[in-house]
């Protein structure tokens, strides 16, 4: 199983984006969106036991949609933990075995690995924030989760890099 219809020759990620495309069209706020992601990855493994996305606000990760236990790692800094890491070395990055990392922030005592995935304009090399996934399974993610989830991390990185457009038309150069 995983994200997407693979075995009948989908794209891996193609149905969550079908998903939040429609709700988009629909109205959905961005919030709405976040959260349809997180509930649409969640949905697509049972090996995905926690599903959050954080958002990068200056030098700090935010929570904001998640599914799965309470996490008091609401707010991690960039370069703490994993998901801290992630950010500073510019990767996505997968732990087989949390218990090995030195300055591993626990979500849940039941964690065993760890999948981060960069939510990232390419182009501009911005990063907007990433896609968090934790299973109680040691070594529950593989390459092929991280070619599943990098569609659907591009198409939010589409839709914040959109946002910002939006956001900054009509303004007079140099204001923020």
């Amino acid at each position: 199983m995983g994200i997407g219809s693979v075995a009948e020759g989908t794209p891996p990620g193609t149905d969550i984006i079908a998903t939040l495309e429609a709700e988009r069209a629909h109205g959905a706020s961005l919030d709405e969106l976040l959260e349809a992601a997180v509930r649409g990855i969640e949905a697509a493994d049972p090996r995905y036991d926690w599903v959050g996305i954080y958002l990068l606000e200056g030098d700090l990760l935010s929570l904001h949609s998640y599914i799965g236990r309470p996490t008091e790692h609401t707010s991690i800094p960039v370069g703490v933990g994993v998901c801290g890491a992630a950010i500073a070395e510019r990767r996505d990055i997968n732990v087989p075995d949390v218990r090995a990392v030195e300055n591993y922030l626990a979500c849940s005592a039941e964690t065993r690995s760890e999948l981060v995935v960069l939510i990232r304009d390419g182009q501009a090399s911005r990063i907007y924030g990433q896609i968090d996934l934790d299973s109680d399974q040691a070594g529950a993610f593989t390459e092929a989760d991280v070619r599943a989830l990098r569609p659907v991390a591009d198409w939010l990185a589409d839709l914040f890099a959109e946002a910002e457009k939006q956001r900054t038309a009509g303004r007079a150069p140099g204001e923020d």
